[in-house]
């Protein structure tokens, strides 16, 4: 049942229309490749769409369903502080869009970027708080804890890209070792850290020893190469030796974690004691196996000349991106709000089945353009499919967000 003070499906459905949104200014940006579109500038627009994609979508989702997991302790929750949060959340995740698609970064926009950051930080010490209050269940309070402080830990990579243009550094590195800093603490440790929290909650109702265990394990391998697998982001500089070899082993150990990872989603699956919904099987096996081939991929971006290939072309870097934000995460969220919210919220399942074809065969196309620029085949008409996809990605969202059935509870 949903409290008074904080309603976890209407903070879904909020986090949906907004990942339609993002959505549509991807076929906005898919358009202006193909077609003349003047009155957008195409790096403003690019700027707004992957803000507002991290702070609109993937973060709101988050914060809503870590506060329902709050909501369902036996603690003294206060939604109220919890809503007002999400309210700020979702009013600065709306000014960097419209900021950075008018000036791209300036005053206003950088603005509301930086209030963004302050929200989360509030957020962080209010849900760091009343963790402490929870007993028992120290596998989900880990992964949450770690995810906040990963979170935190992303901003210095933000803070850092504003004192490079506020001092008017133009080393072209600095700026990138800035930029892949917040994204690999946002992507490979605040989302990726909260969504292993969100699964970890399904392990009491299994009574399965065996899924704890196995998460302590991938908990441990990922907690001690996360941040040495930041090196993974800066392969394509001249680094010492000392340092590749850091980032190599610990692209391996990762690799482990997949191991146990495997096993935990297995047991899930199987599980008879609470049998998951058939769509989130499918959403989190897709999730799982995204999961797997971006590890695979970064222990690949260790040997010198796939690195150059990894990183010399727009195509693969993008396929990447999508991989981590669409084929990880918004995979596992779509399936995670799908059983947490199943008594209250039922997505549209024309409009999943949409969204994971979109999602699936866009990273296809991509994966042959990269190798059309590397000049192994000639792919004429890459960017029109790319466009059209796009556009089959936002109807799903439109039907998941806009068809999906709420679920009426005395």
């Amino acid at each position: 049942m949903e409290t008074a003070l904080f309603n976890t499906a209407k903070w879904i459905r909020i986090a949906l229309i907004n990942f339609m949104i993002v959505a549509i200014a991807g076929i906005c940006l898919r358009y202006k490749i193909n077609f003349p579109l003047p009155v957008i500038n195409q790096k403003f627009l690019l700027h707004a769409h992957s803000h507002f994609a991290f702070v609109g979508w993937i973060t709101l989702a988050l914060m809503a369903l870590m506060t329902d997991y709050l909501s369902r302790q036996e603690i003294q929750f206060q939604g109220k502080k919890y809503q007002i949060l999400m309210m700020a959340t979702n009013i600065t995740a709306f000014g960097m869009l419209f900021t950075f698609l008018v000036q791209g970064y300036g005053a206003f926009s950088i603005l509301f970027s930086t209030l963004s950051i302050f929200v989360s930080y509030v957020f962080i010490v209010y849900y760091w708080q009343d963790l402490k209050k929870i007993k028992g269940q120290q596998s989900t309070v880990r992964w949450f804890r770690s995810a906040l402080i990963l979170w935190a830990l992303s901003s210095a990579g933000a803070f850092t890209l504003a004192y490079l243009m506020a001092a008017h550094i133009k080393i072209q590195q600095y700026f990138f070792a800035a930029i892949y800093f917040f994204l690999h603490f946002q992507y490979n440790g605040w989302f990726v850290f909260a969504c292993l929290g969100l699964l970890s909650t399904f392990f009491k109702k299994m009574q399965h020893d065996s899924l704890i265990k196995n998460d302590k394990r991938v908990y441990i391998f990922l907690v001690i190469t996360i941040v040495p697998s930041y090196l993974l982001s800066l392969i394509w500089l001249d680094l010492p030796l000392w340092l590749y070899w850091i980032a190599t082993v610990s692209s391996m150990v990762q690799l482990f974690a997949c191991l146990y990872l495997f096993r935990i989603f297995y047991g899930i699956r199987n599980s008879l004691t609470v049998p998951l919904l058939r769509s989130t099987r499918y959403l989190w096996t897709l999730a799982l196996g995204c999961f797997i081939l971006k590890i695979l991929l970064q222990a690949l971006s260790t040997v010198p000349a796939l690195s150059e290939l990894t990183f010399g072309f727009r195509p693969v870097v993008i396929a990447y991106l999508h991989l981590c934000f669409l084929g990880v995460i918004s995979f596992f969220i779509m399936g995670a709000l799908q059983e947490i919210l199943k008594n209250r919220l039922k997505l549209n399942v024309a409009g999943i089945c949409l969204f994971i074809f979109g999602v699936m065969f866009q990273e296809f196309i991509l994966l042959l353009q990269g190798l059309e620029m590397m000049g192994m085949f000639l792919f004429s008409y890459a960017n029109m499919l790319l466009f059209l996809l796009a556009v089959v990605i936002a109807v799903g969202l439109y039907l998941i967000a806009f068809r999906s059935v709420r679920i009426k509870t005395g």
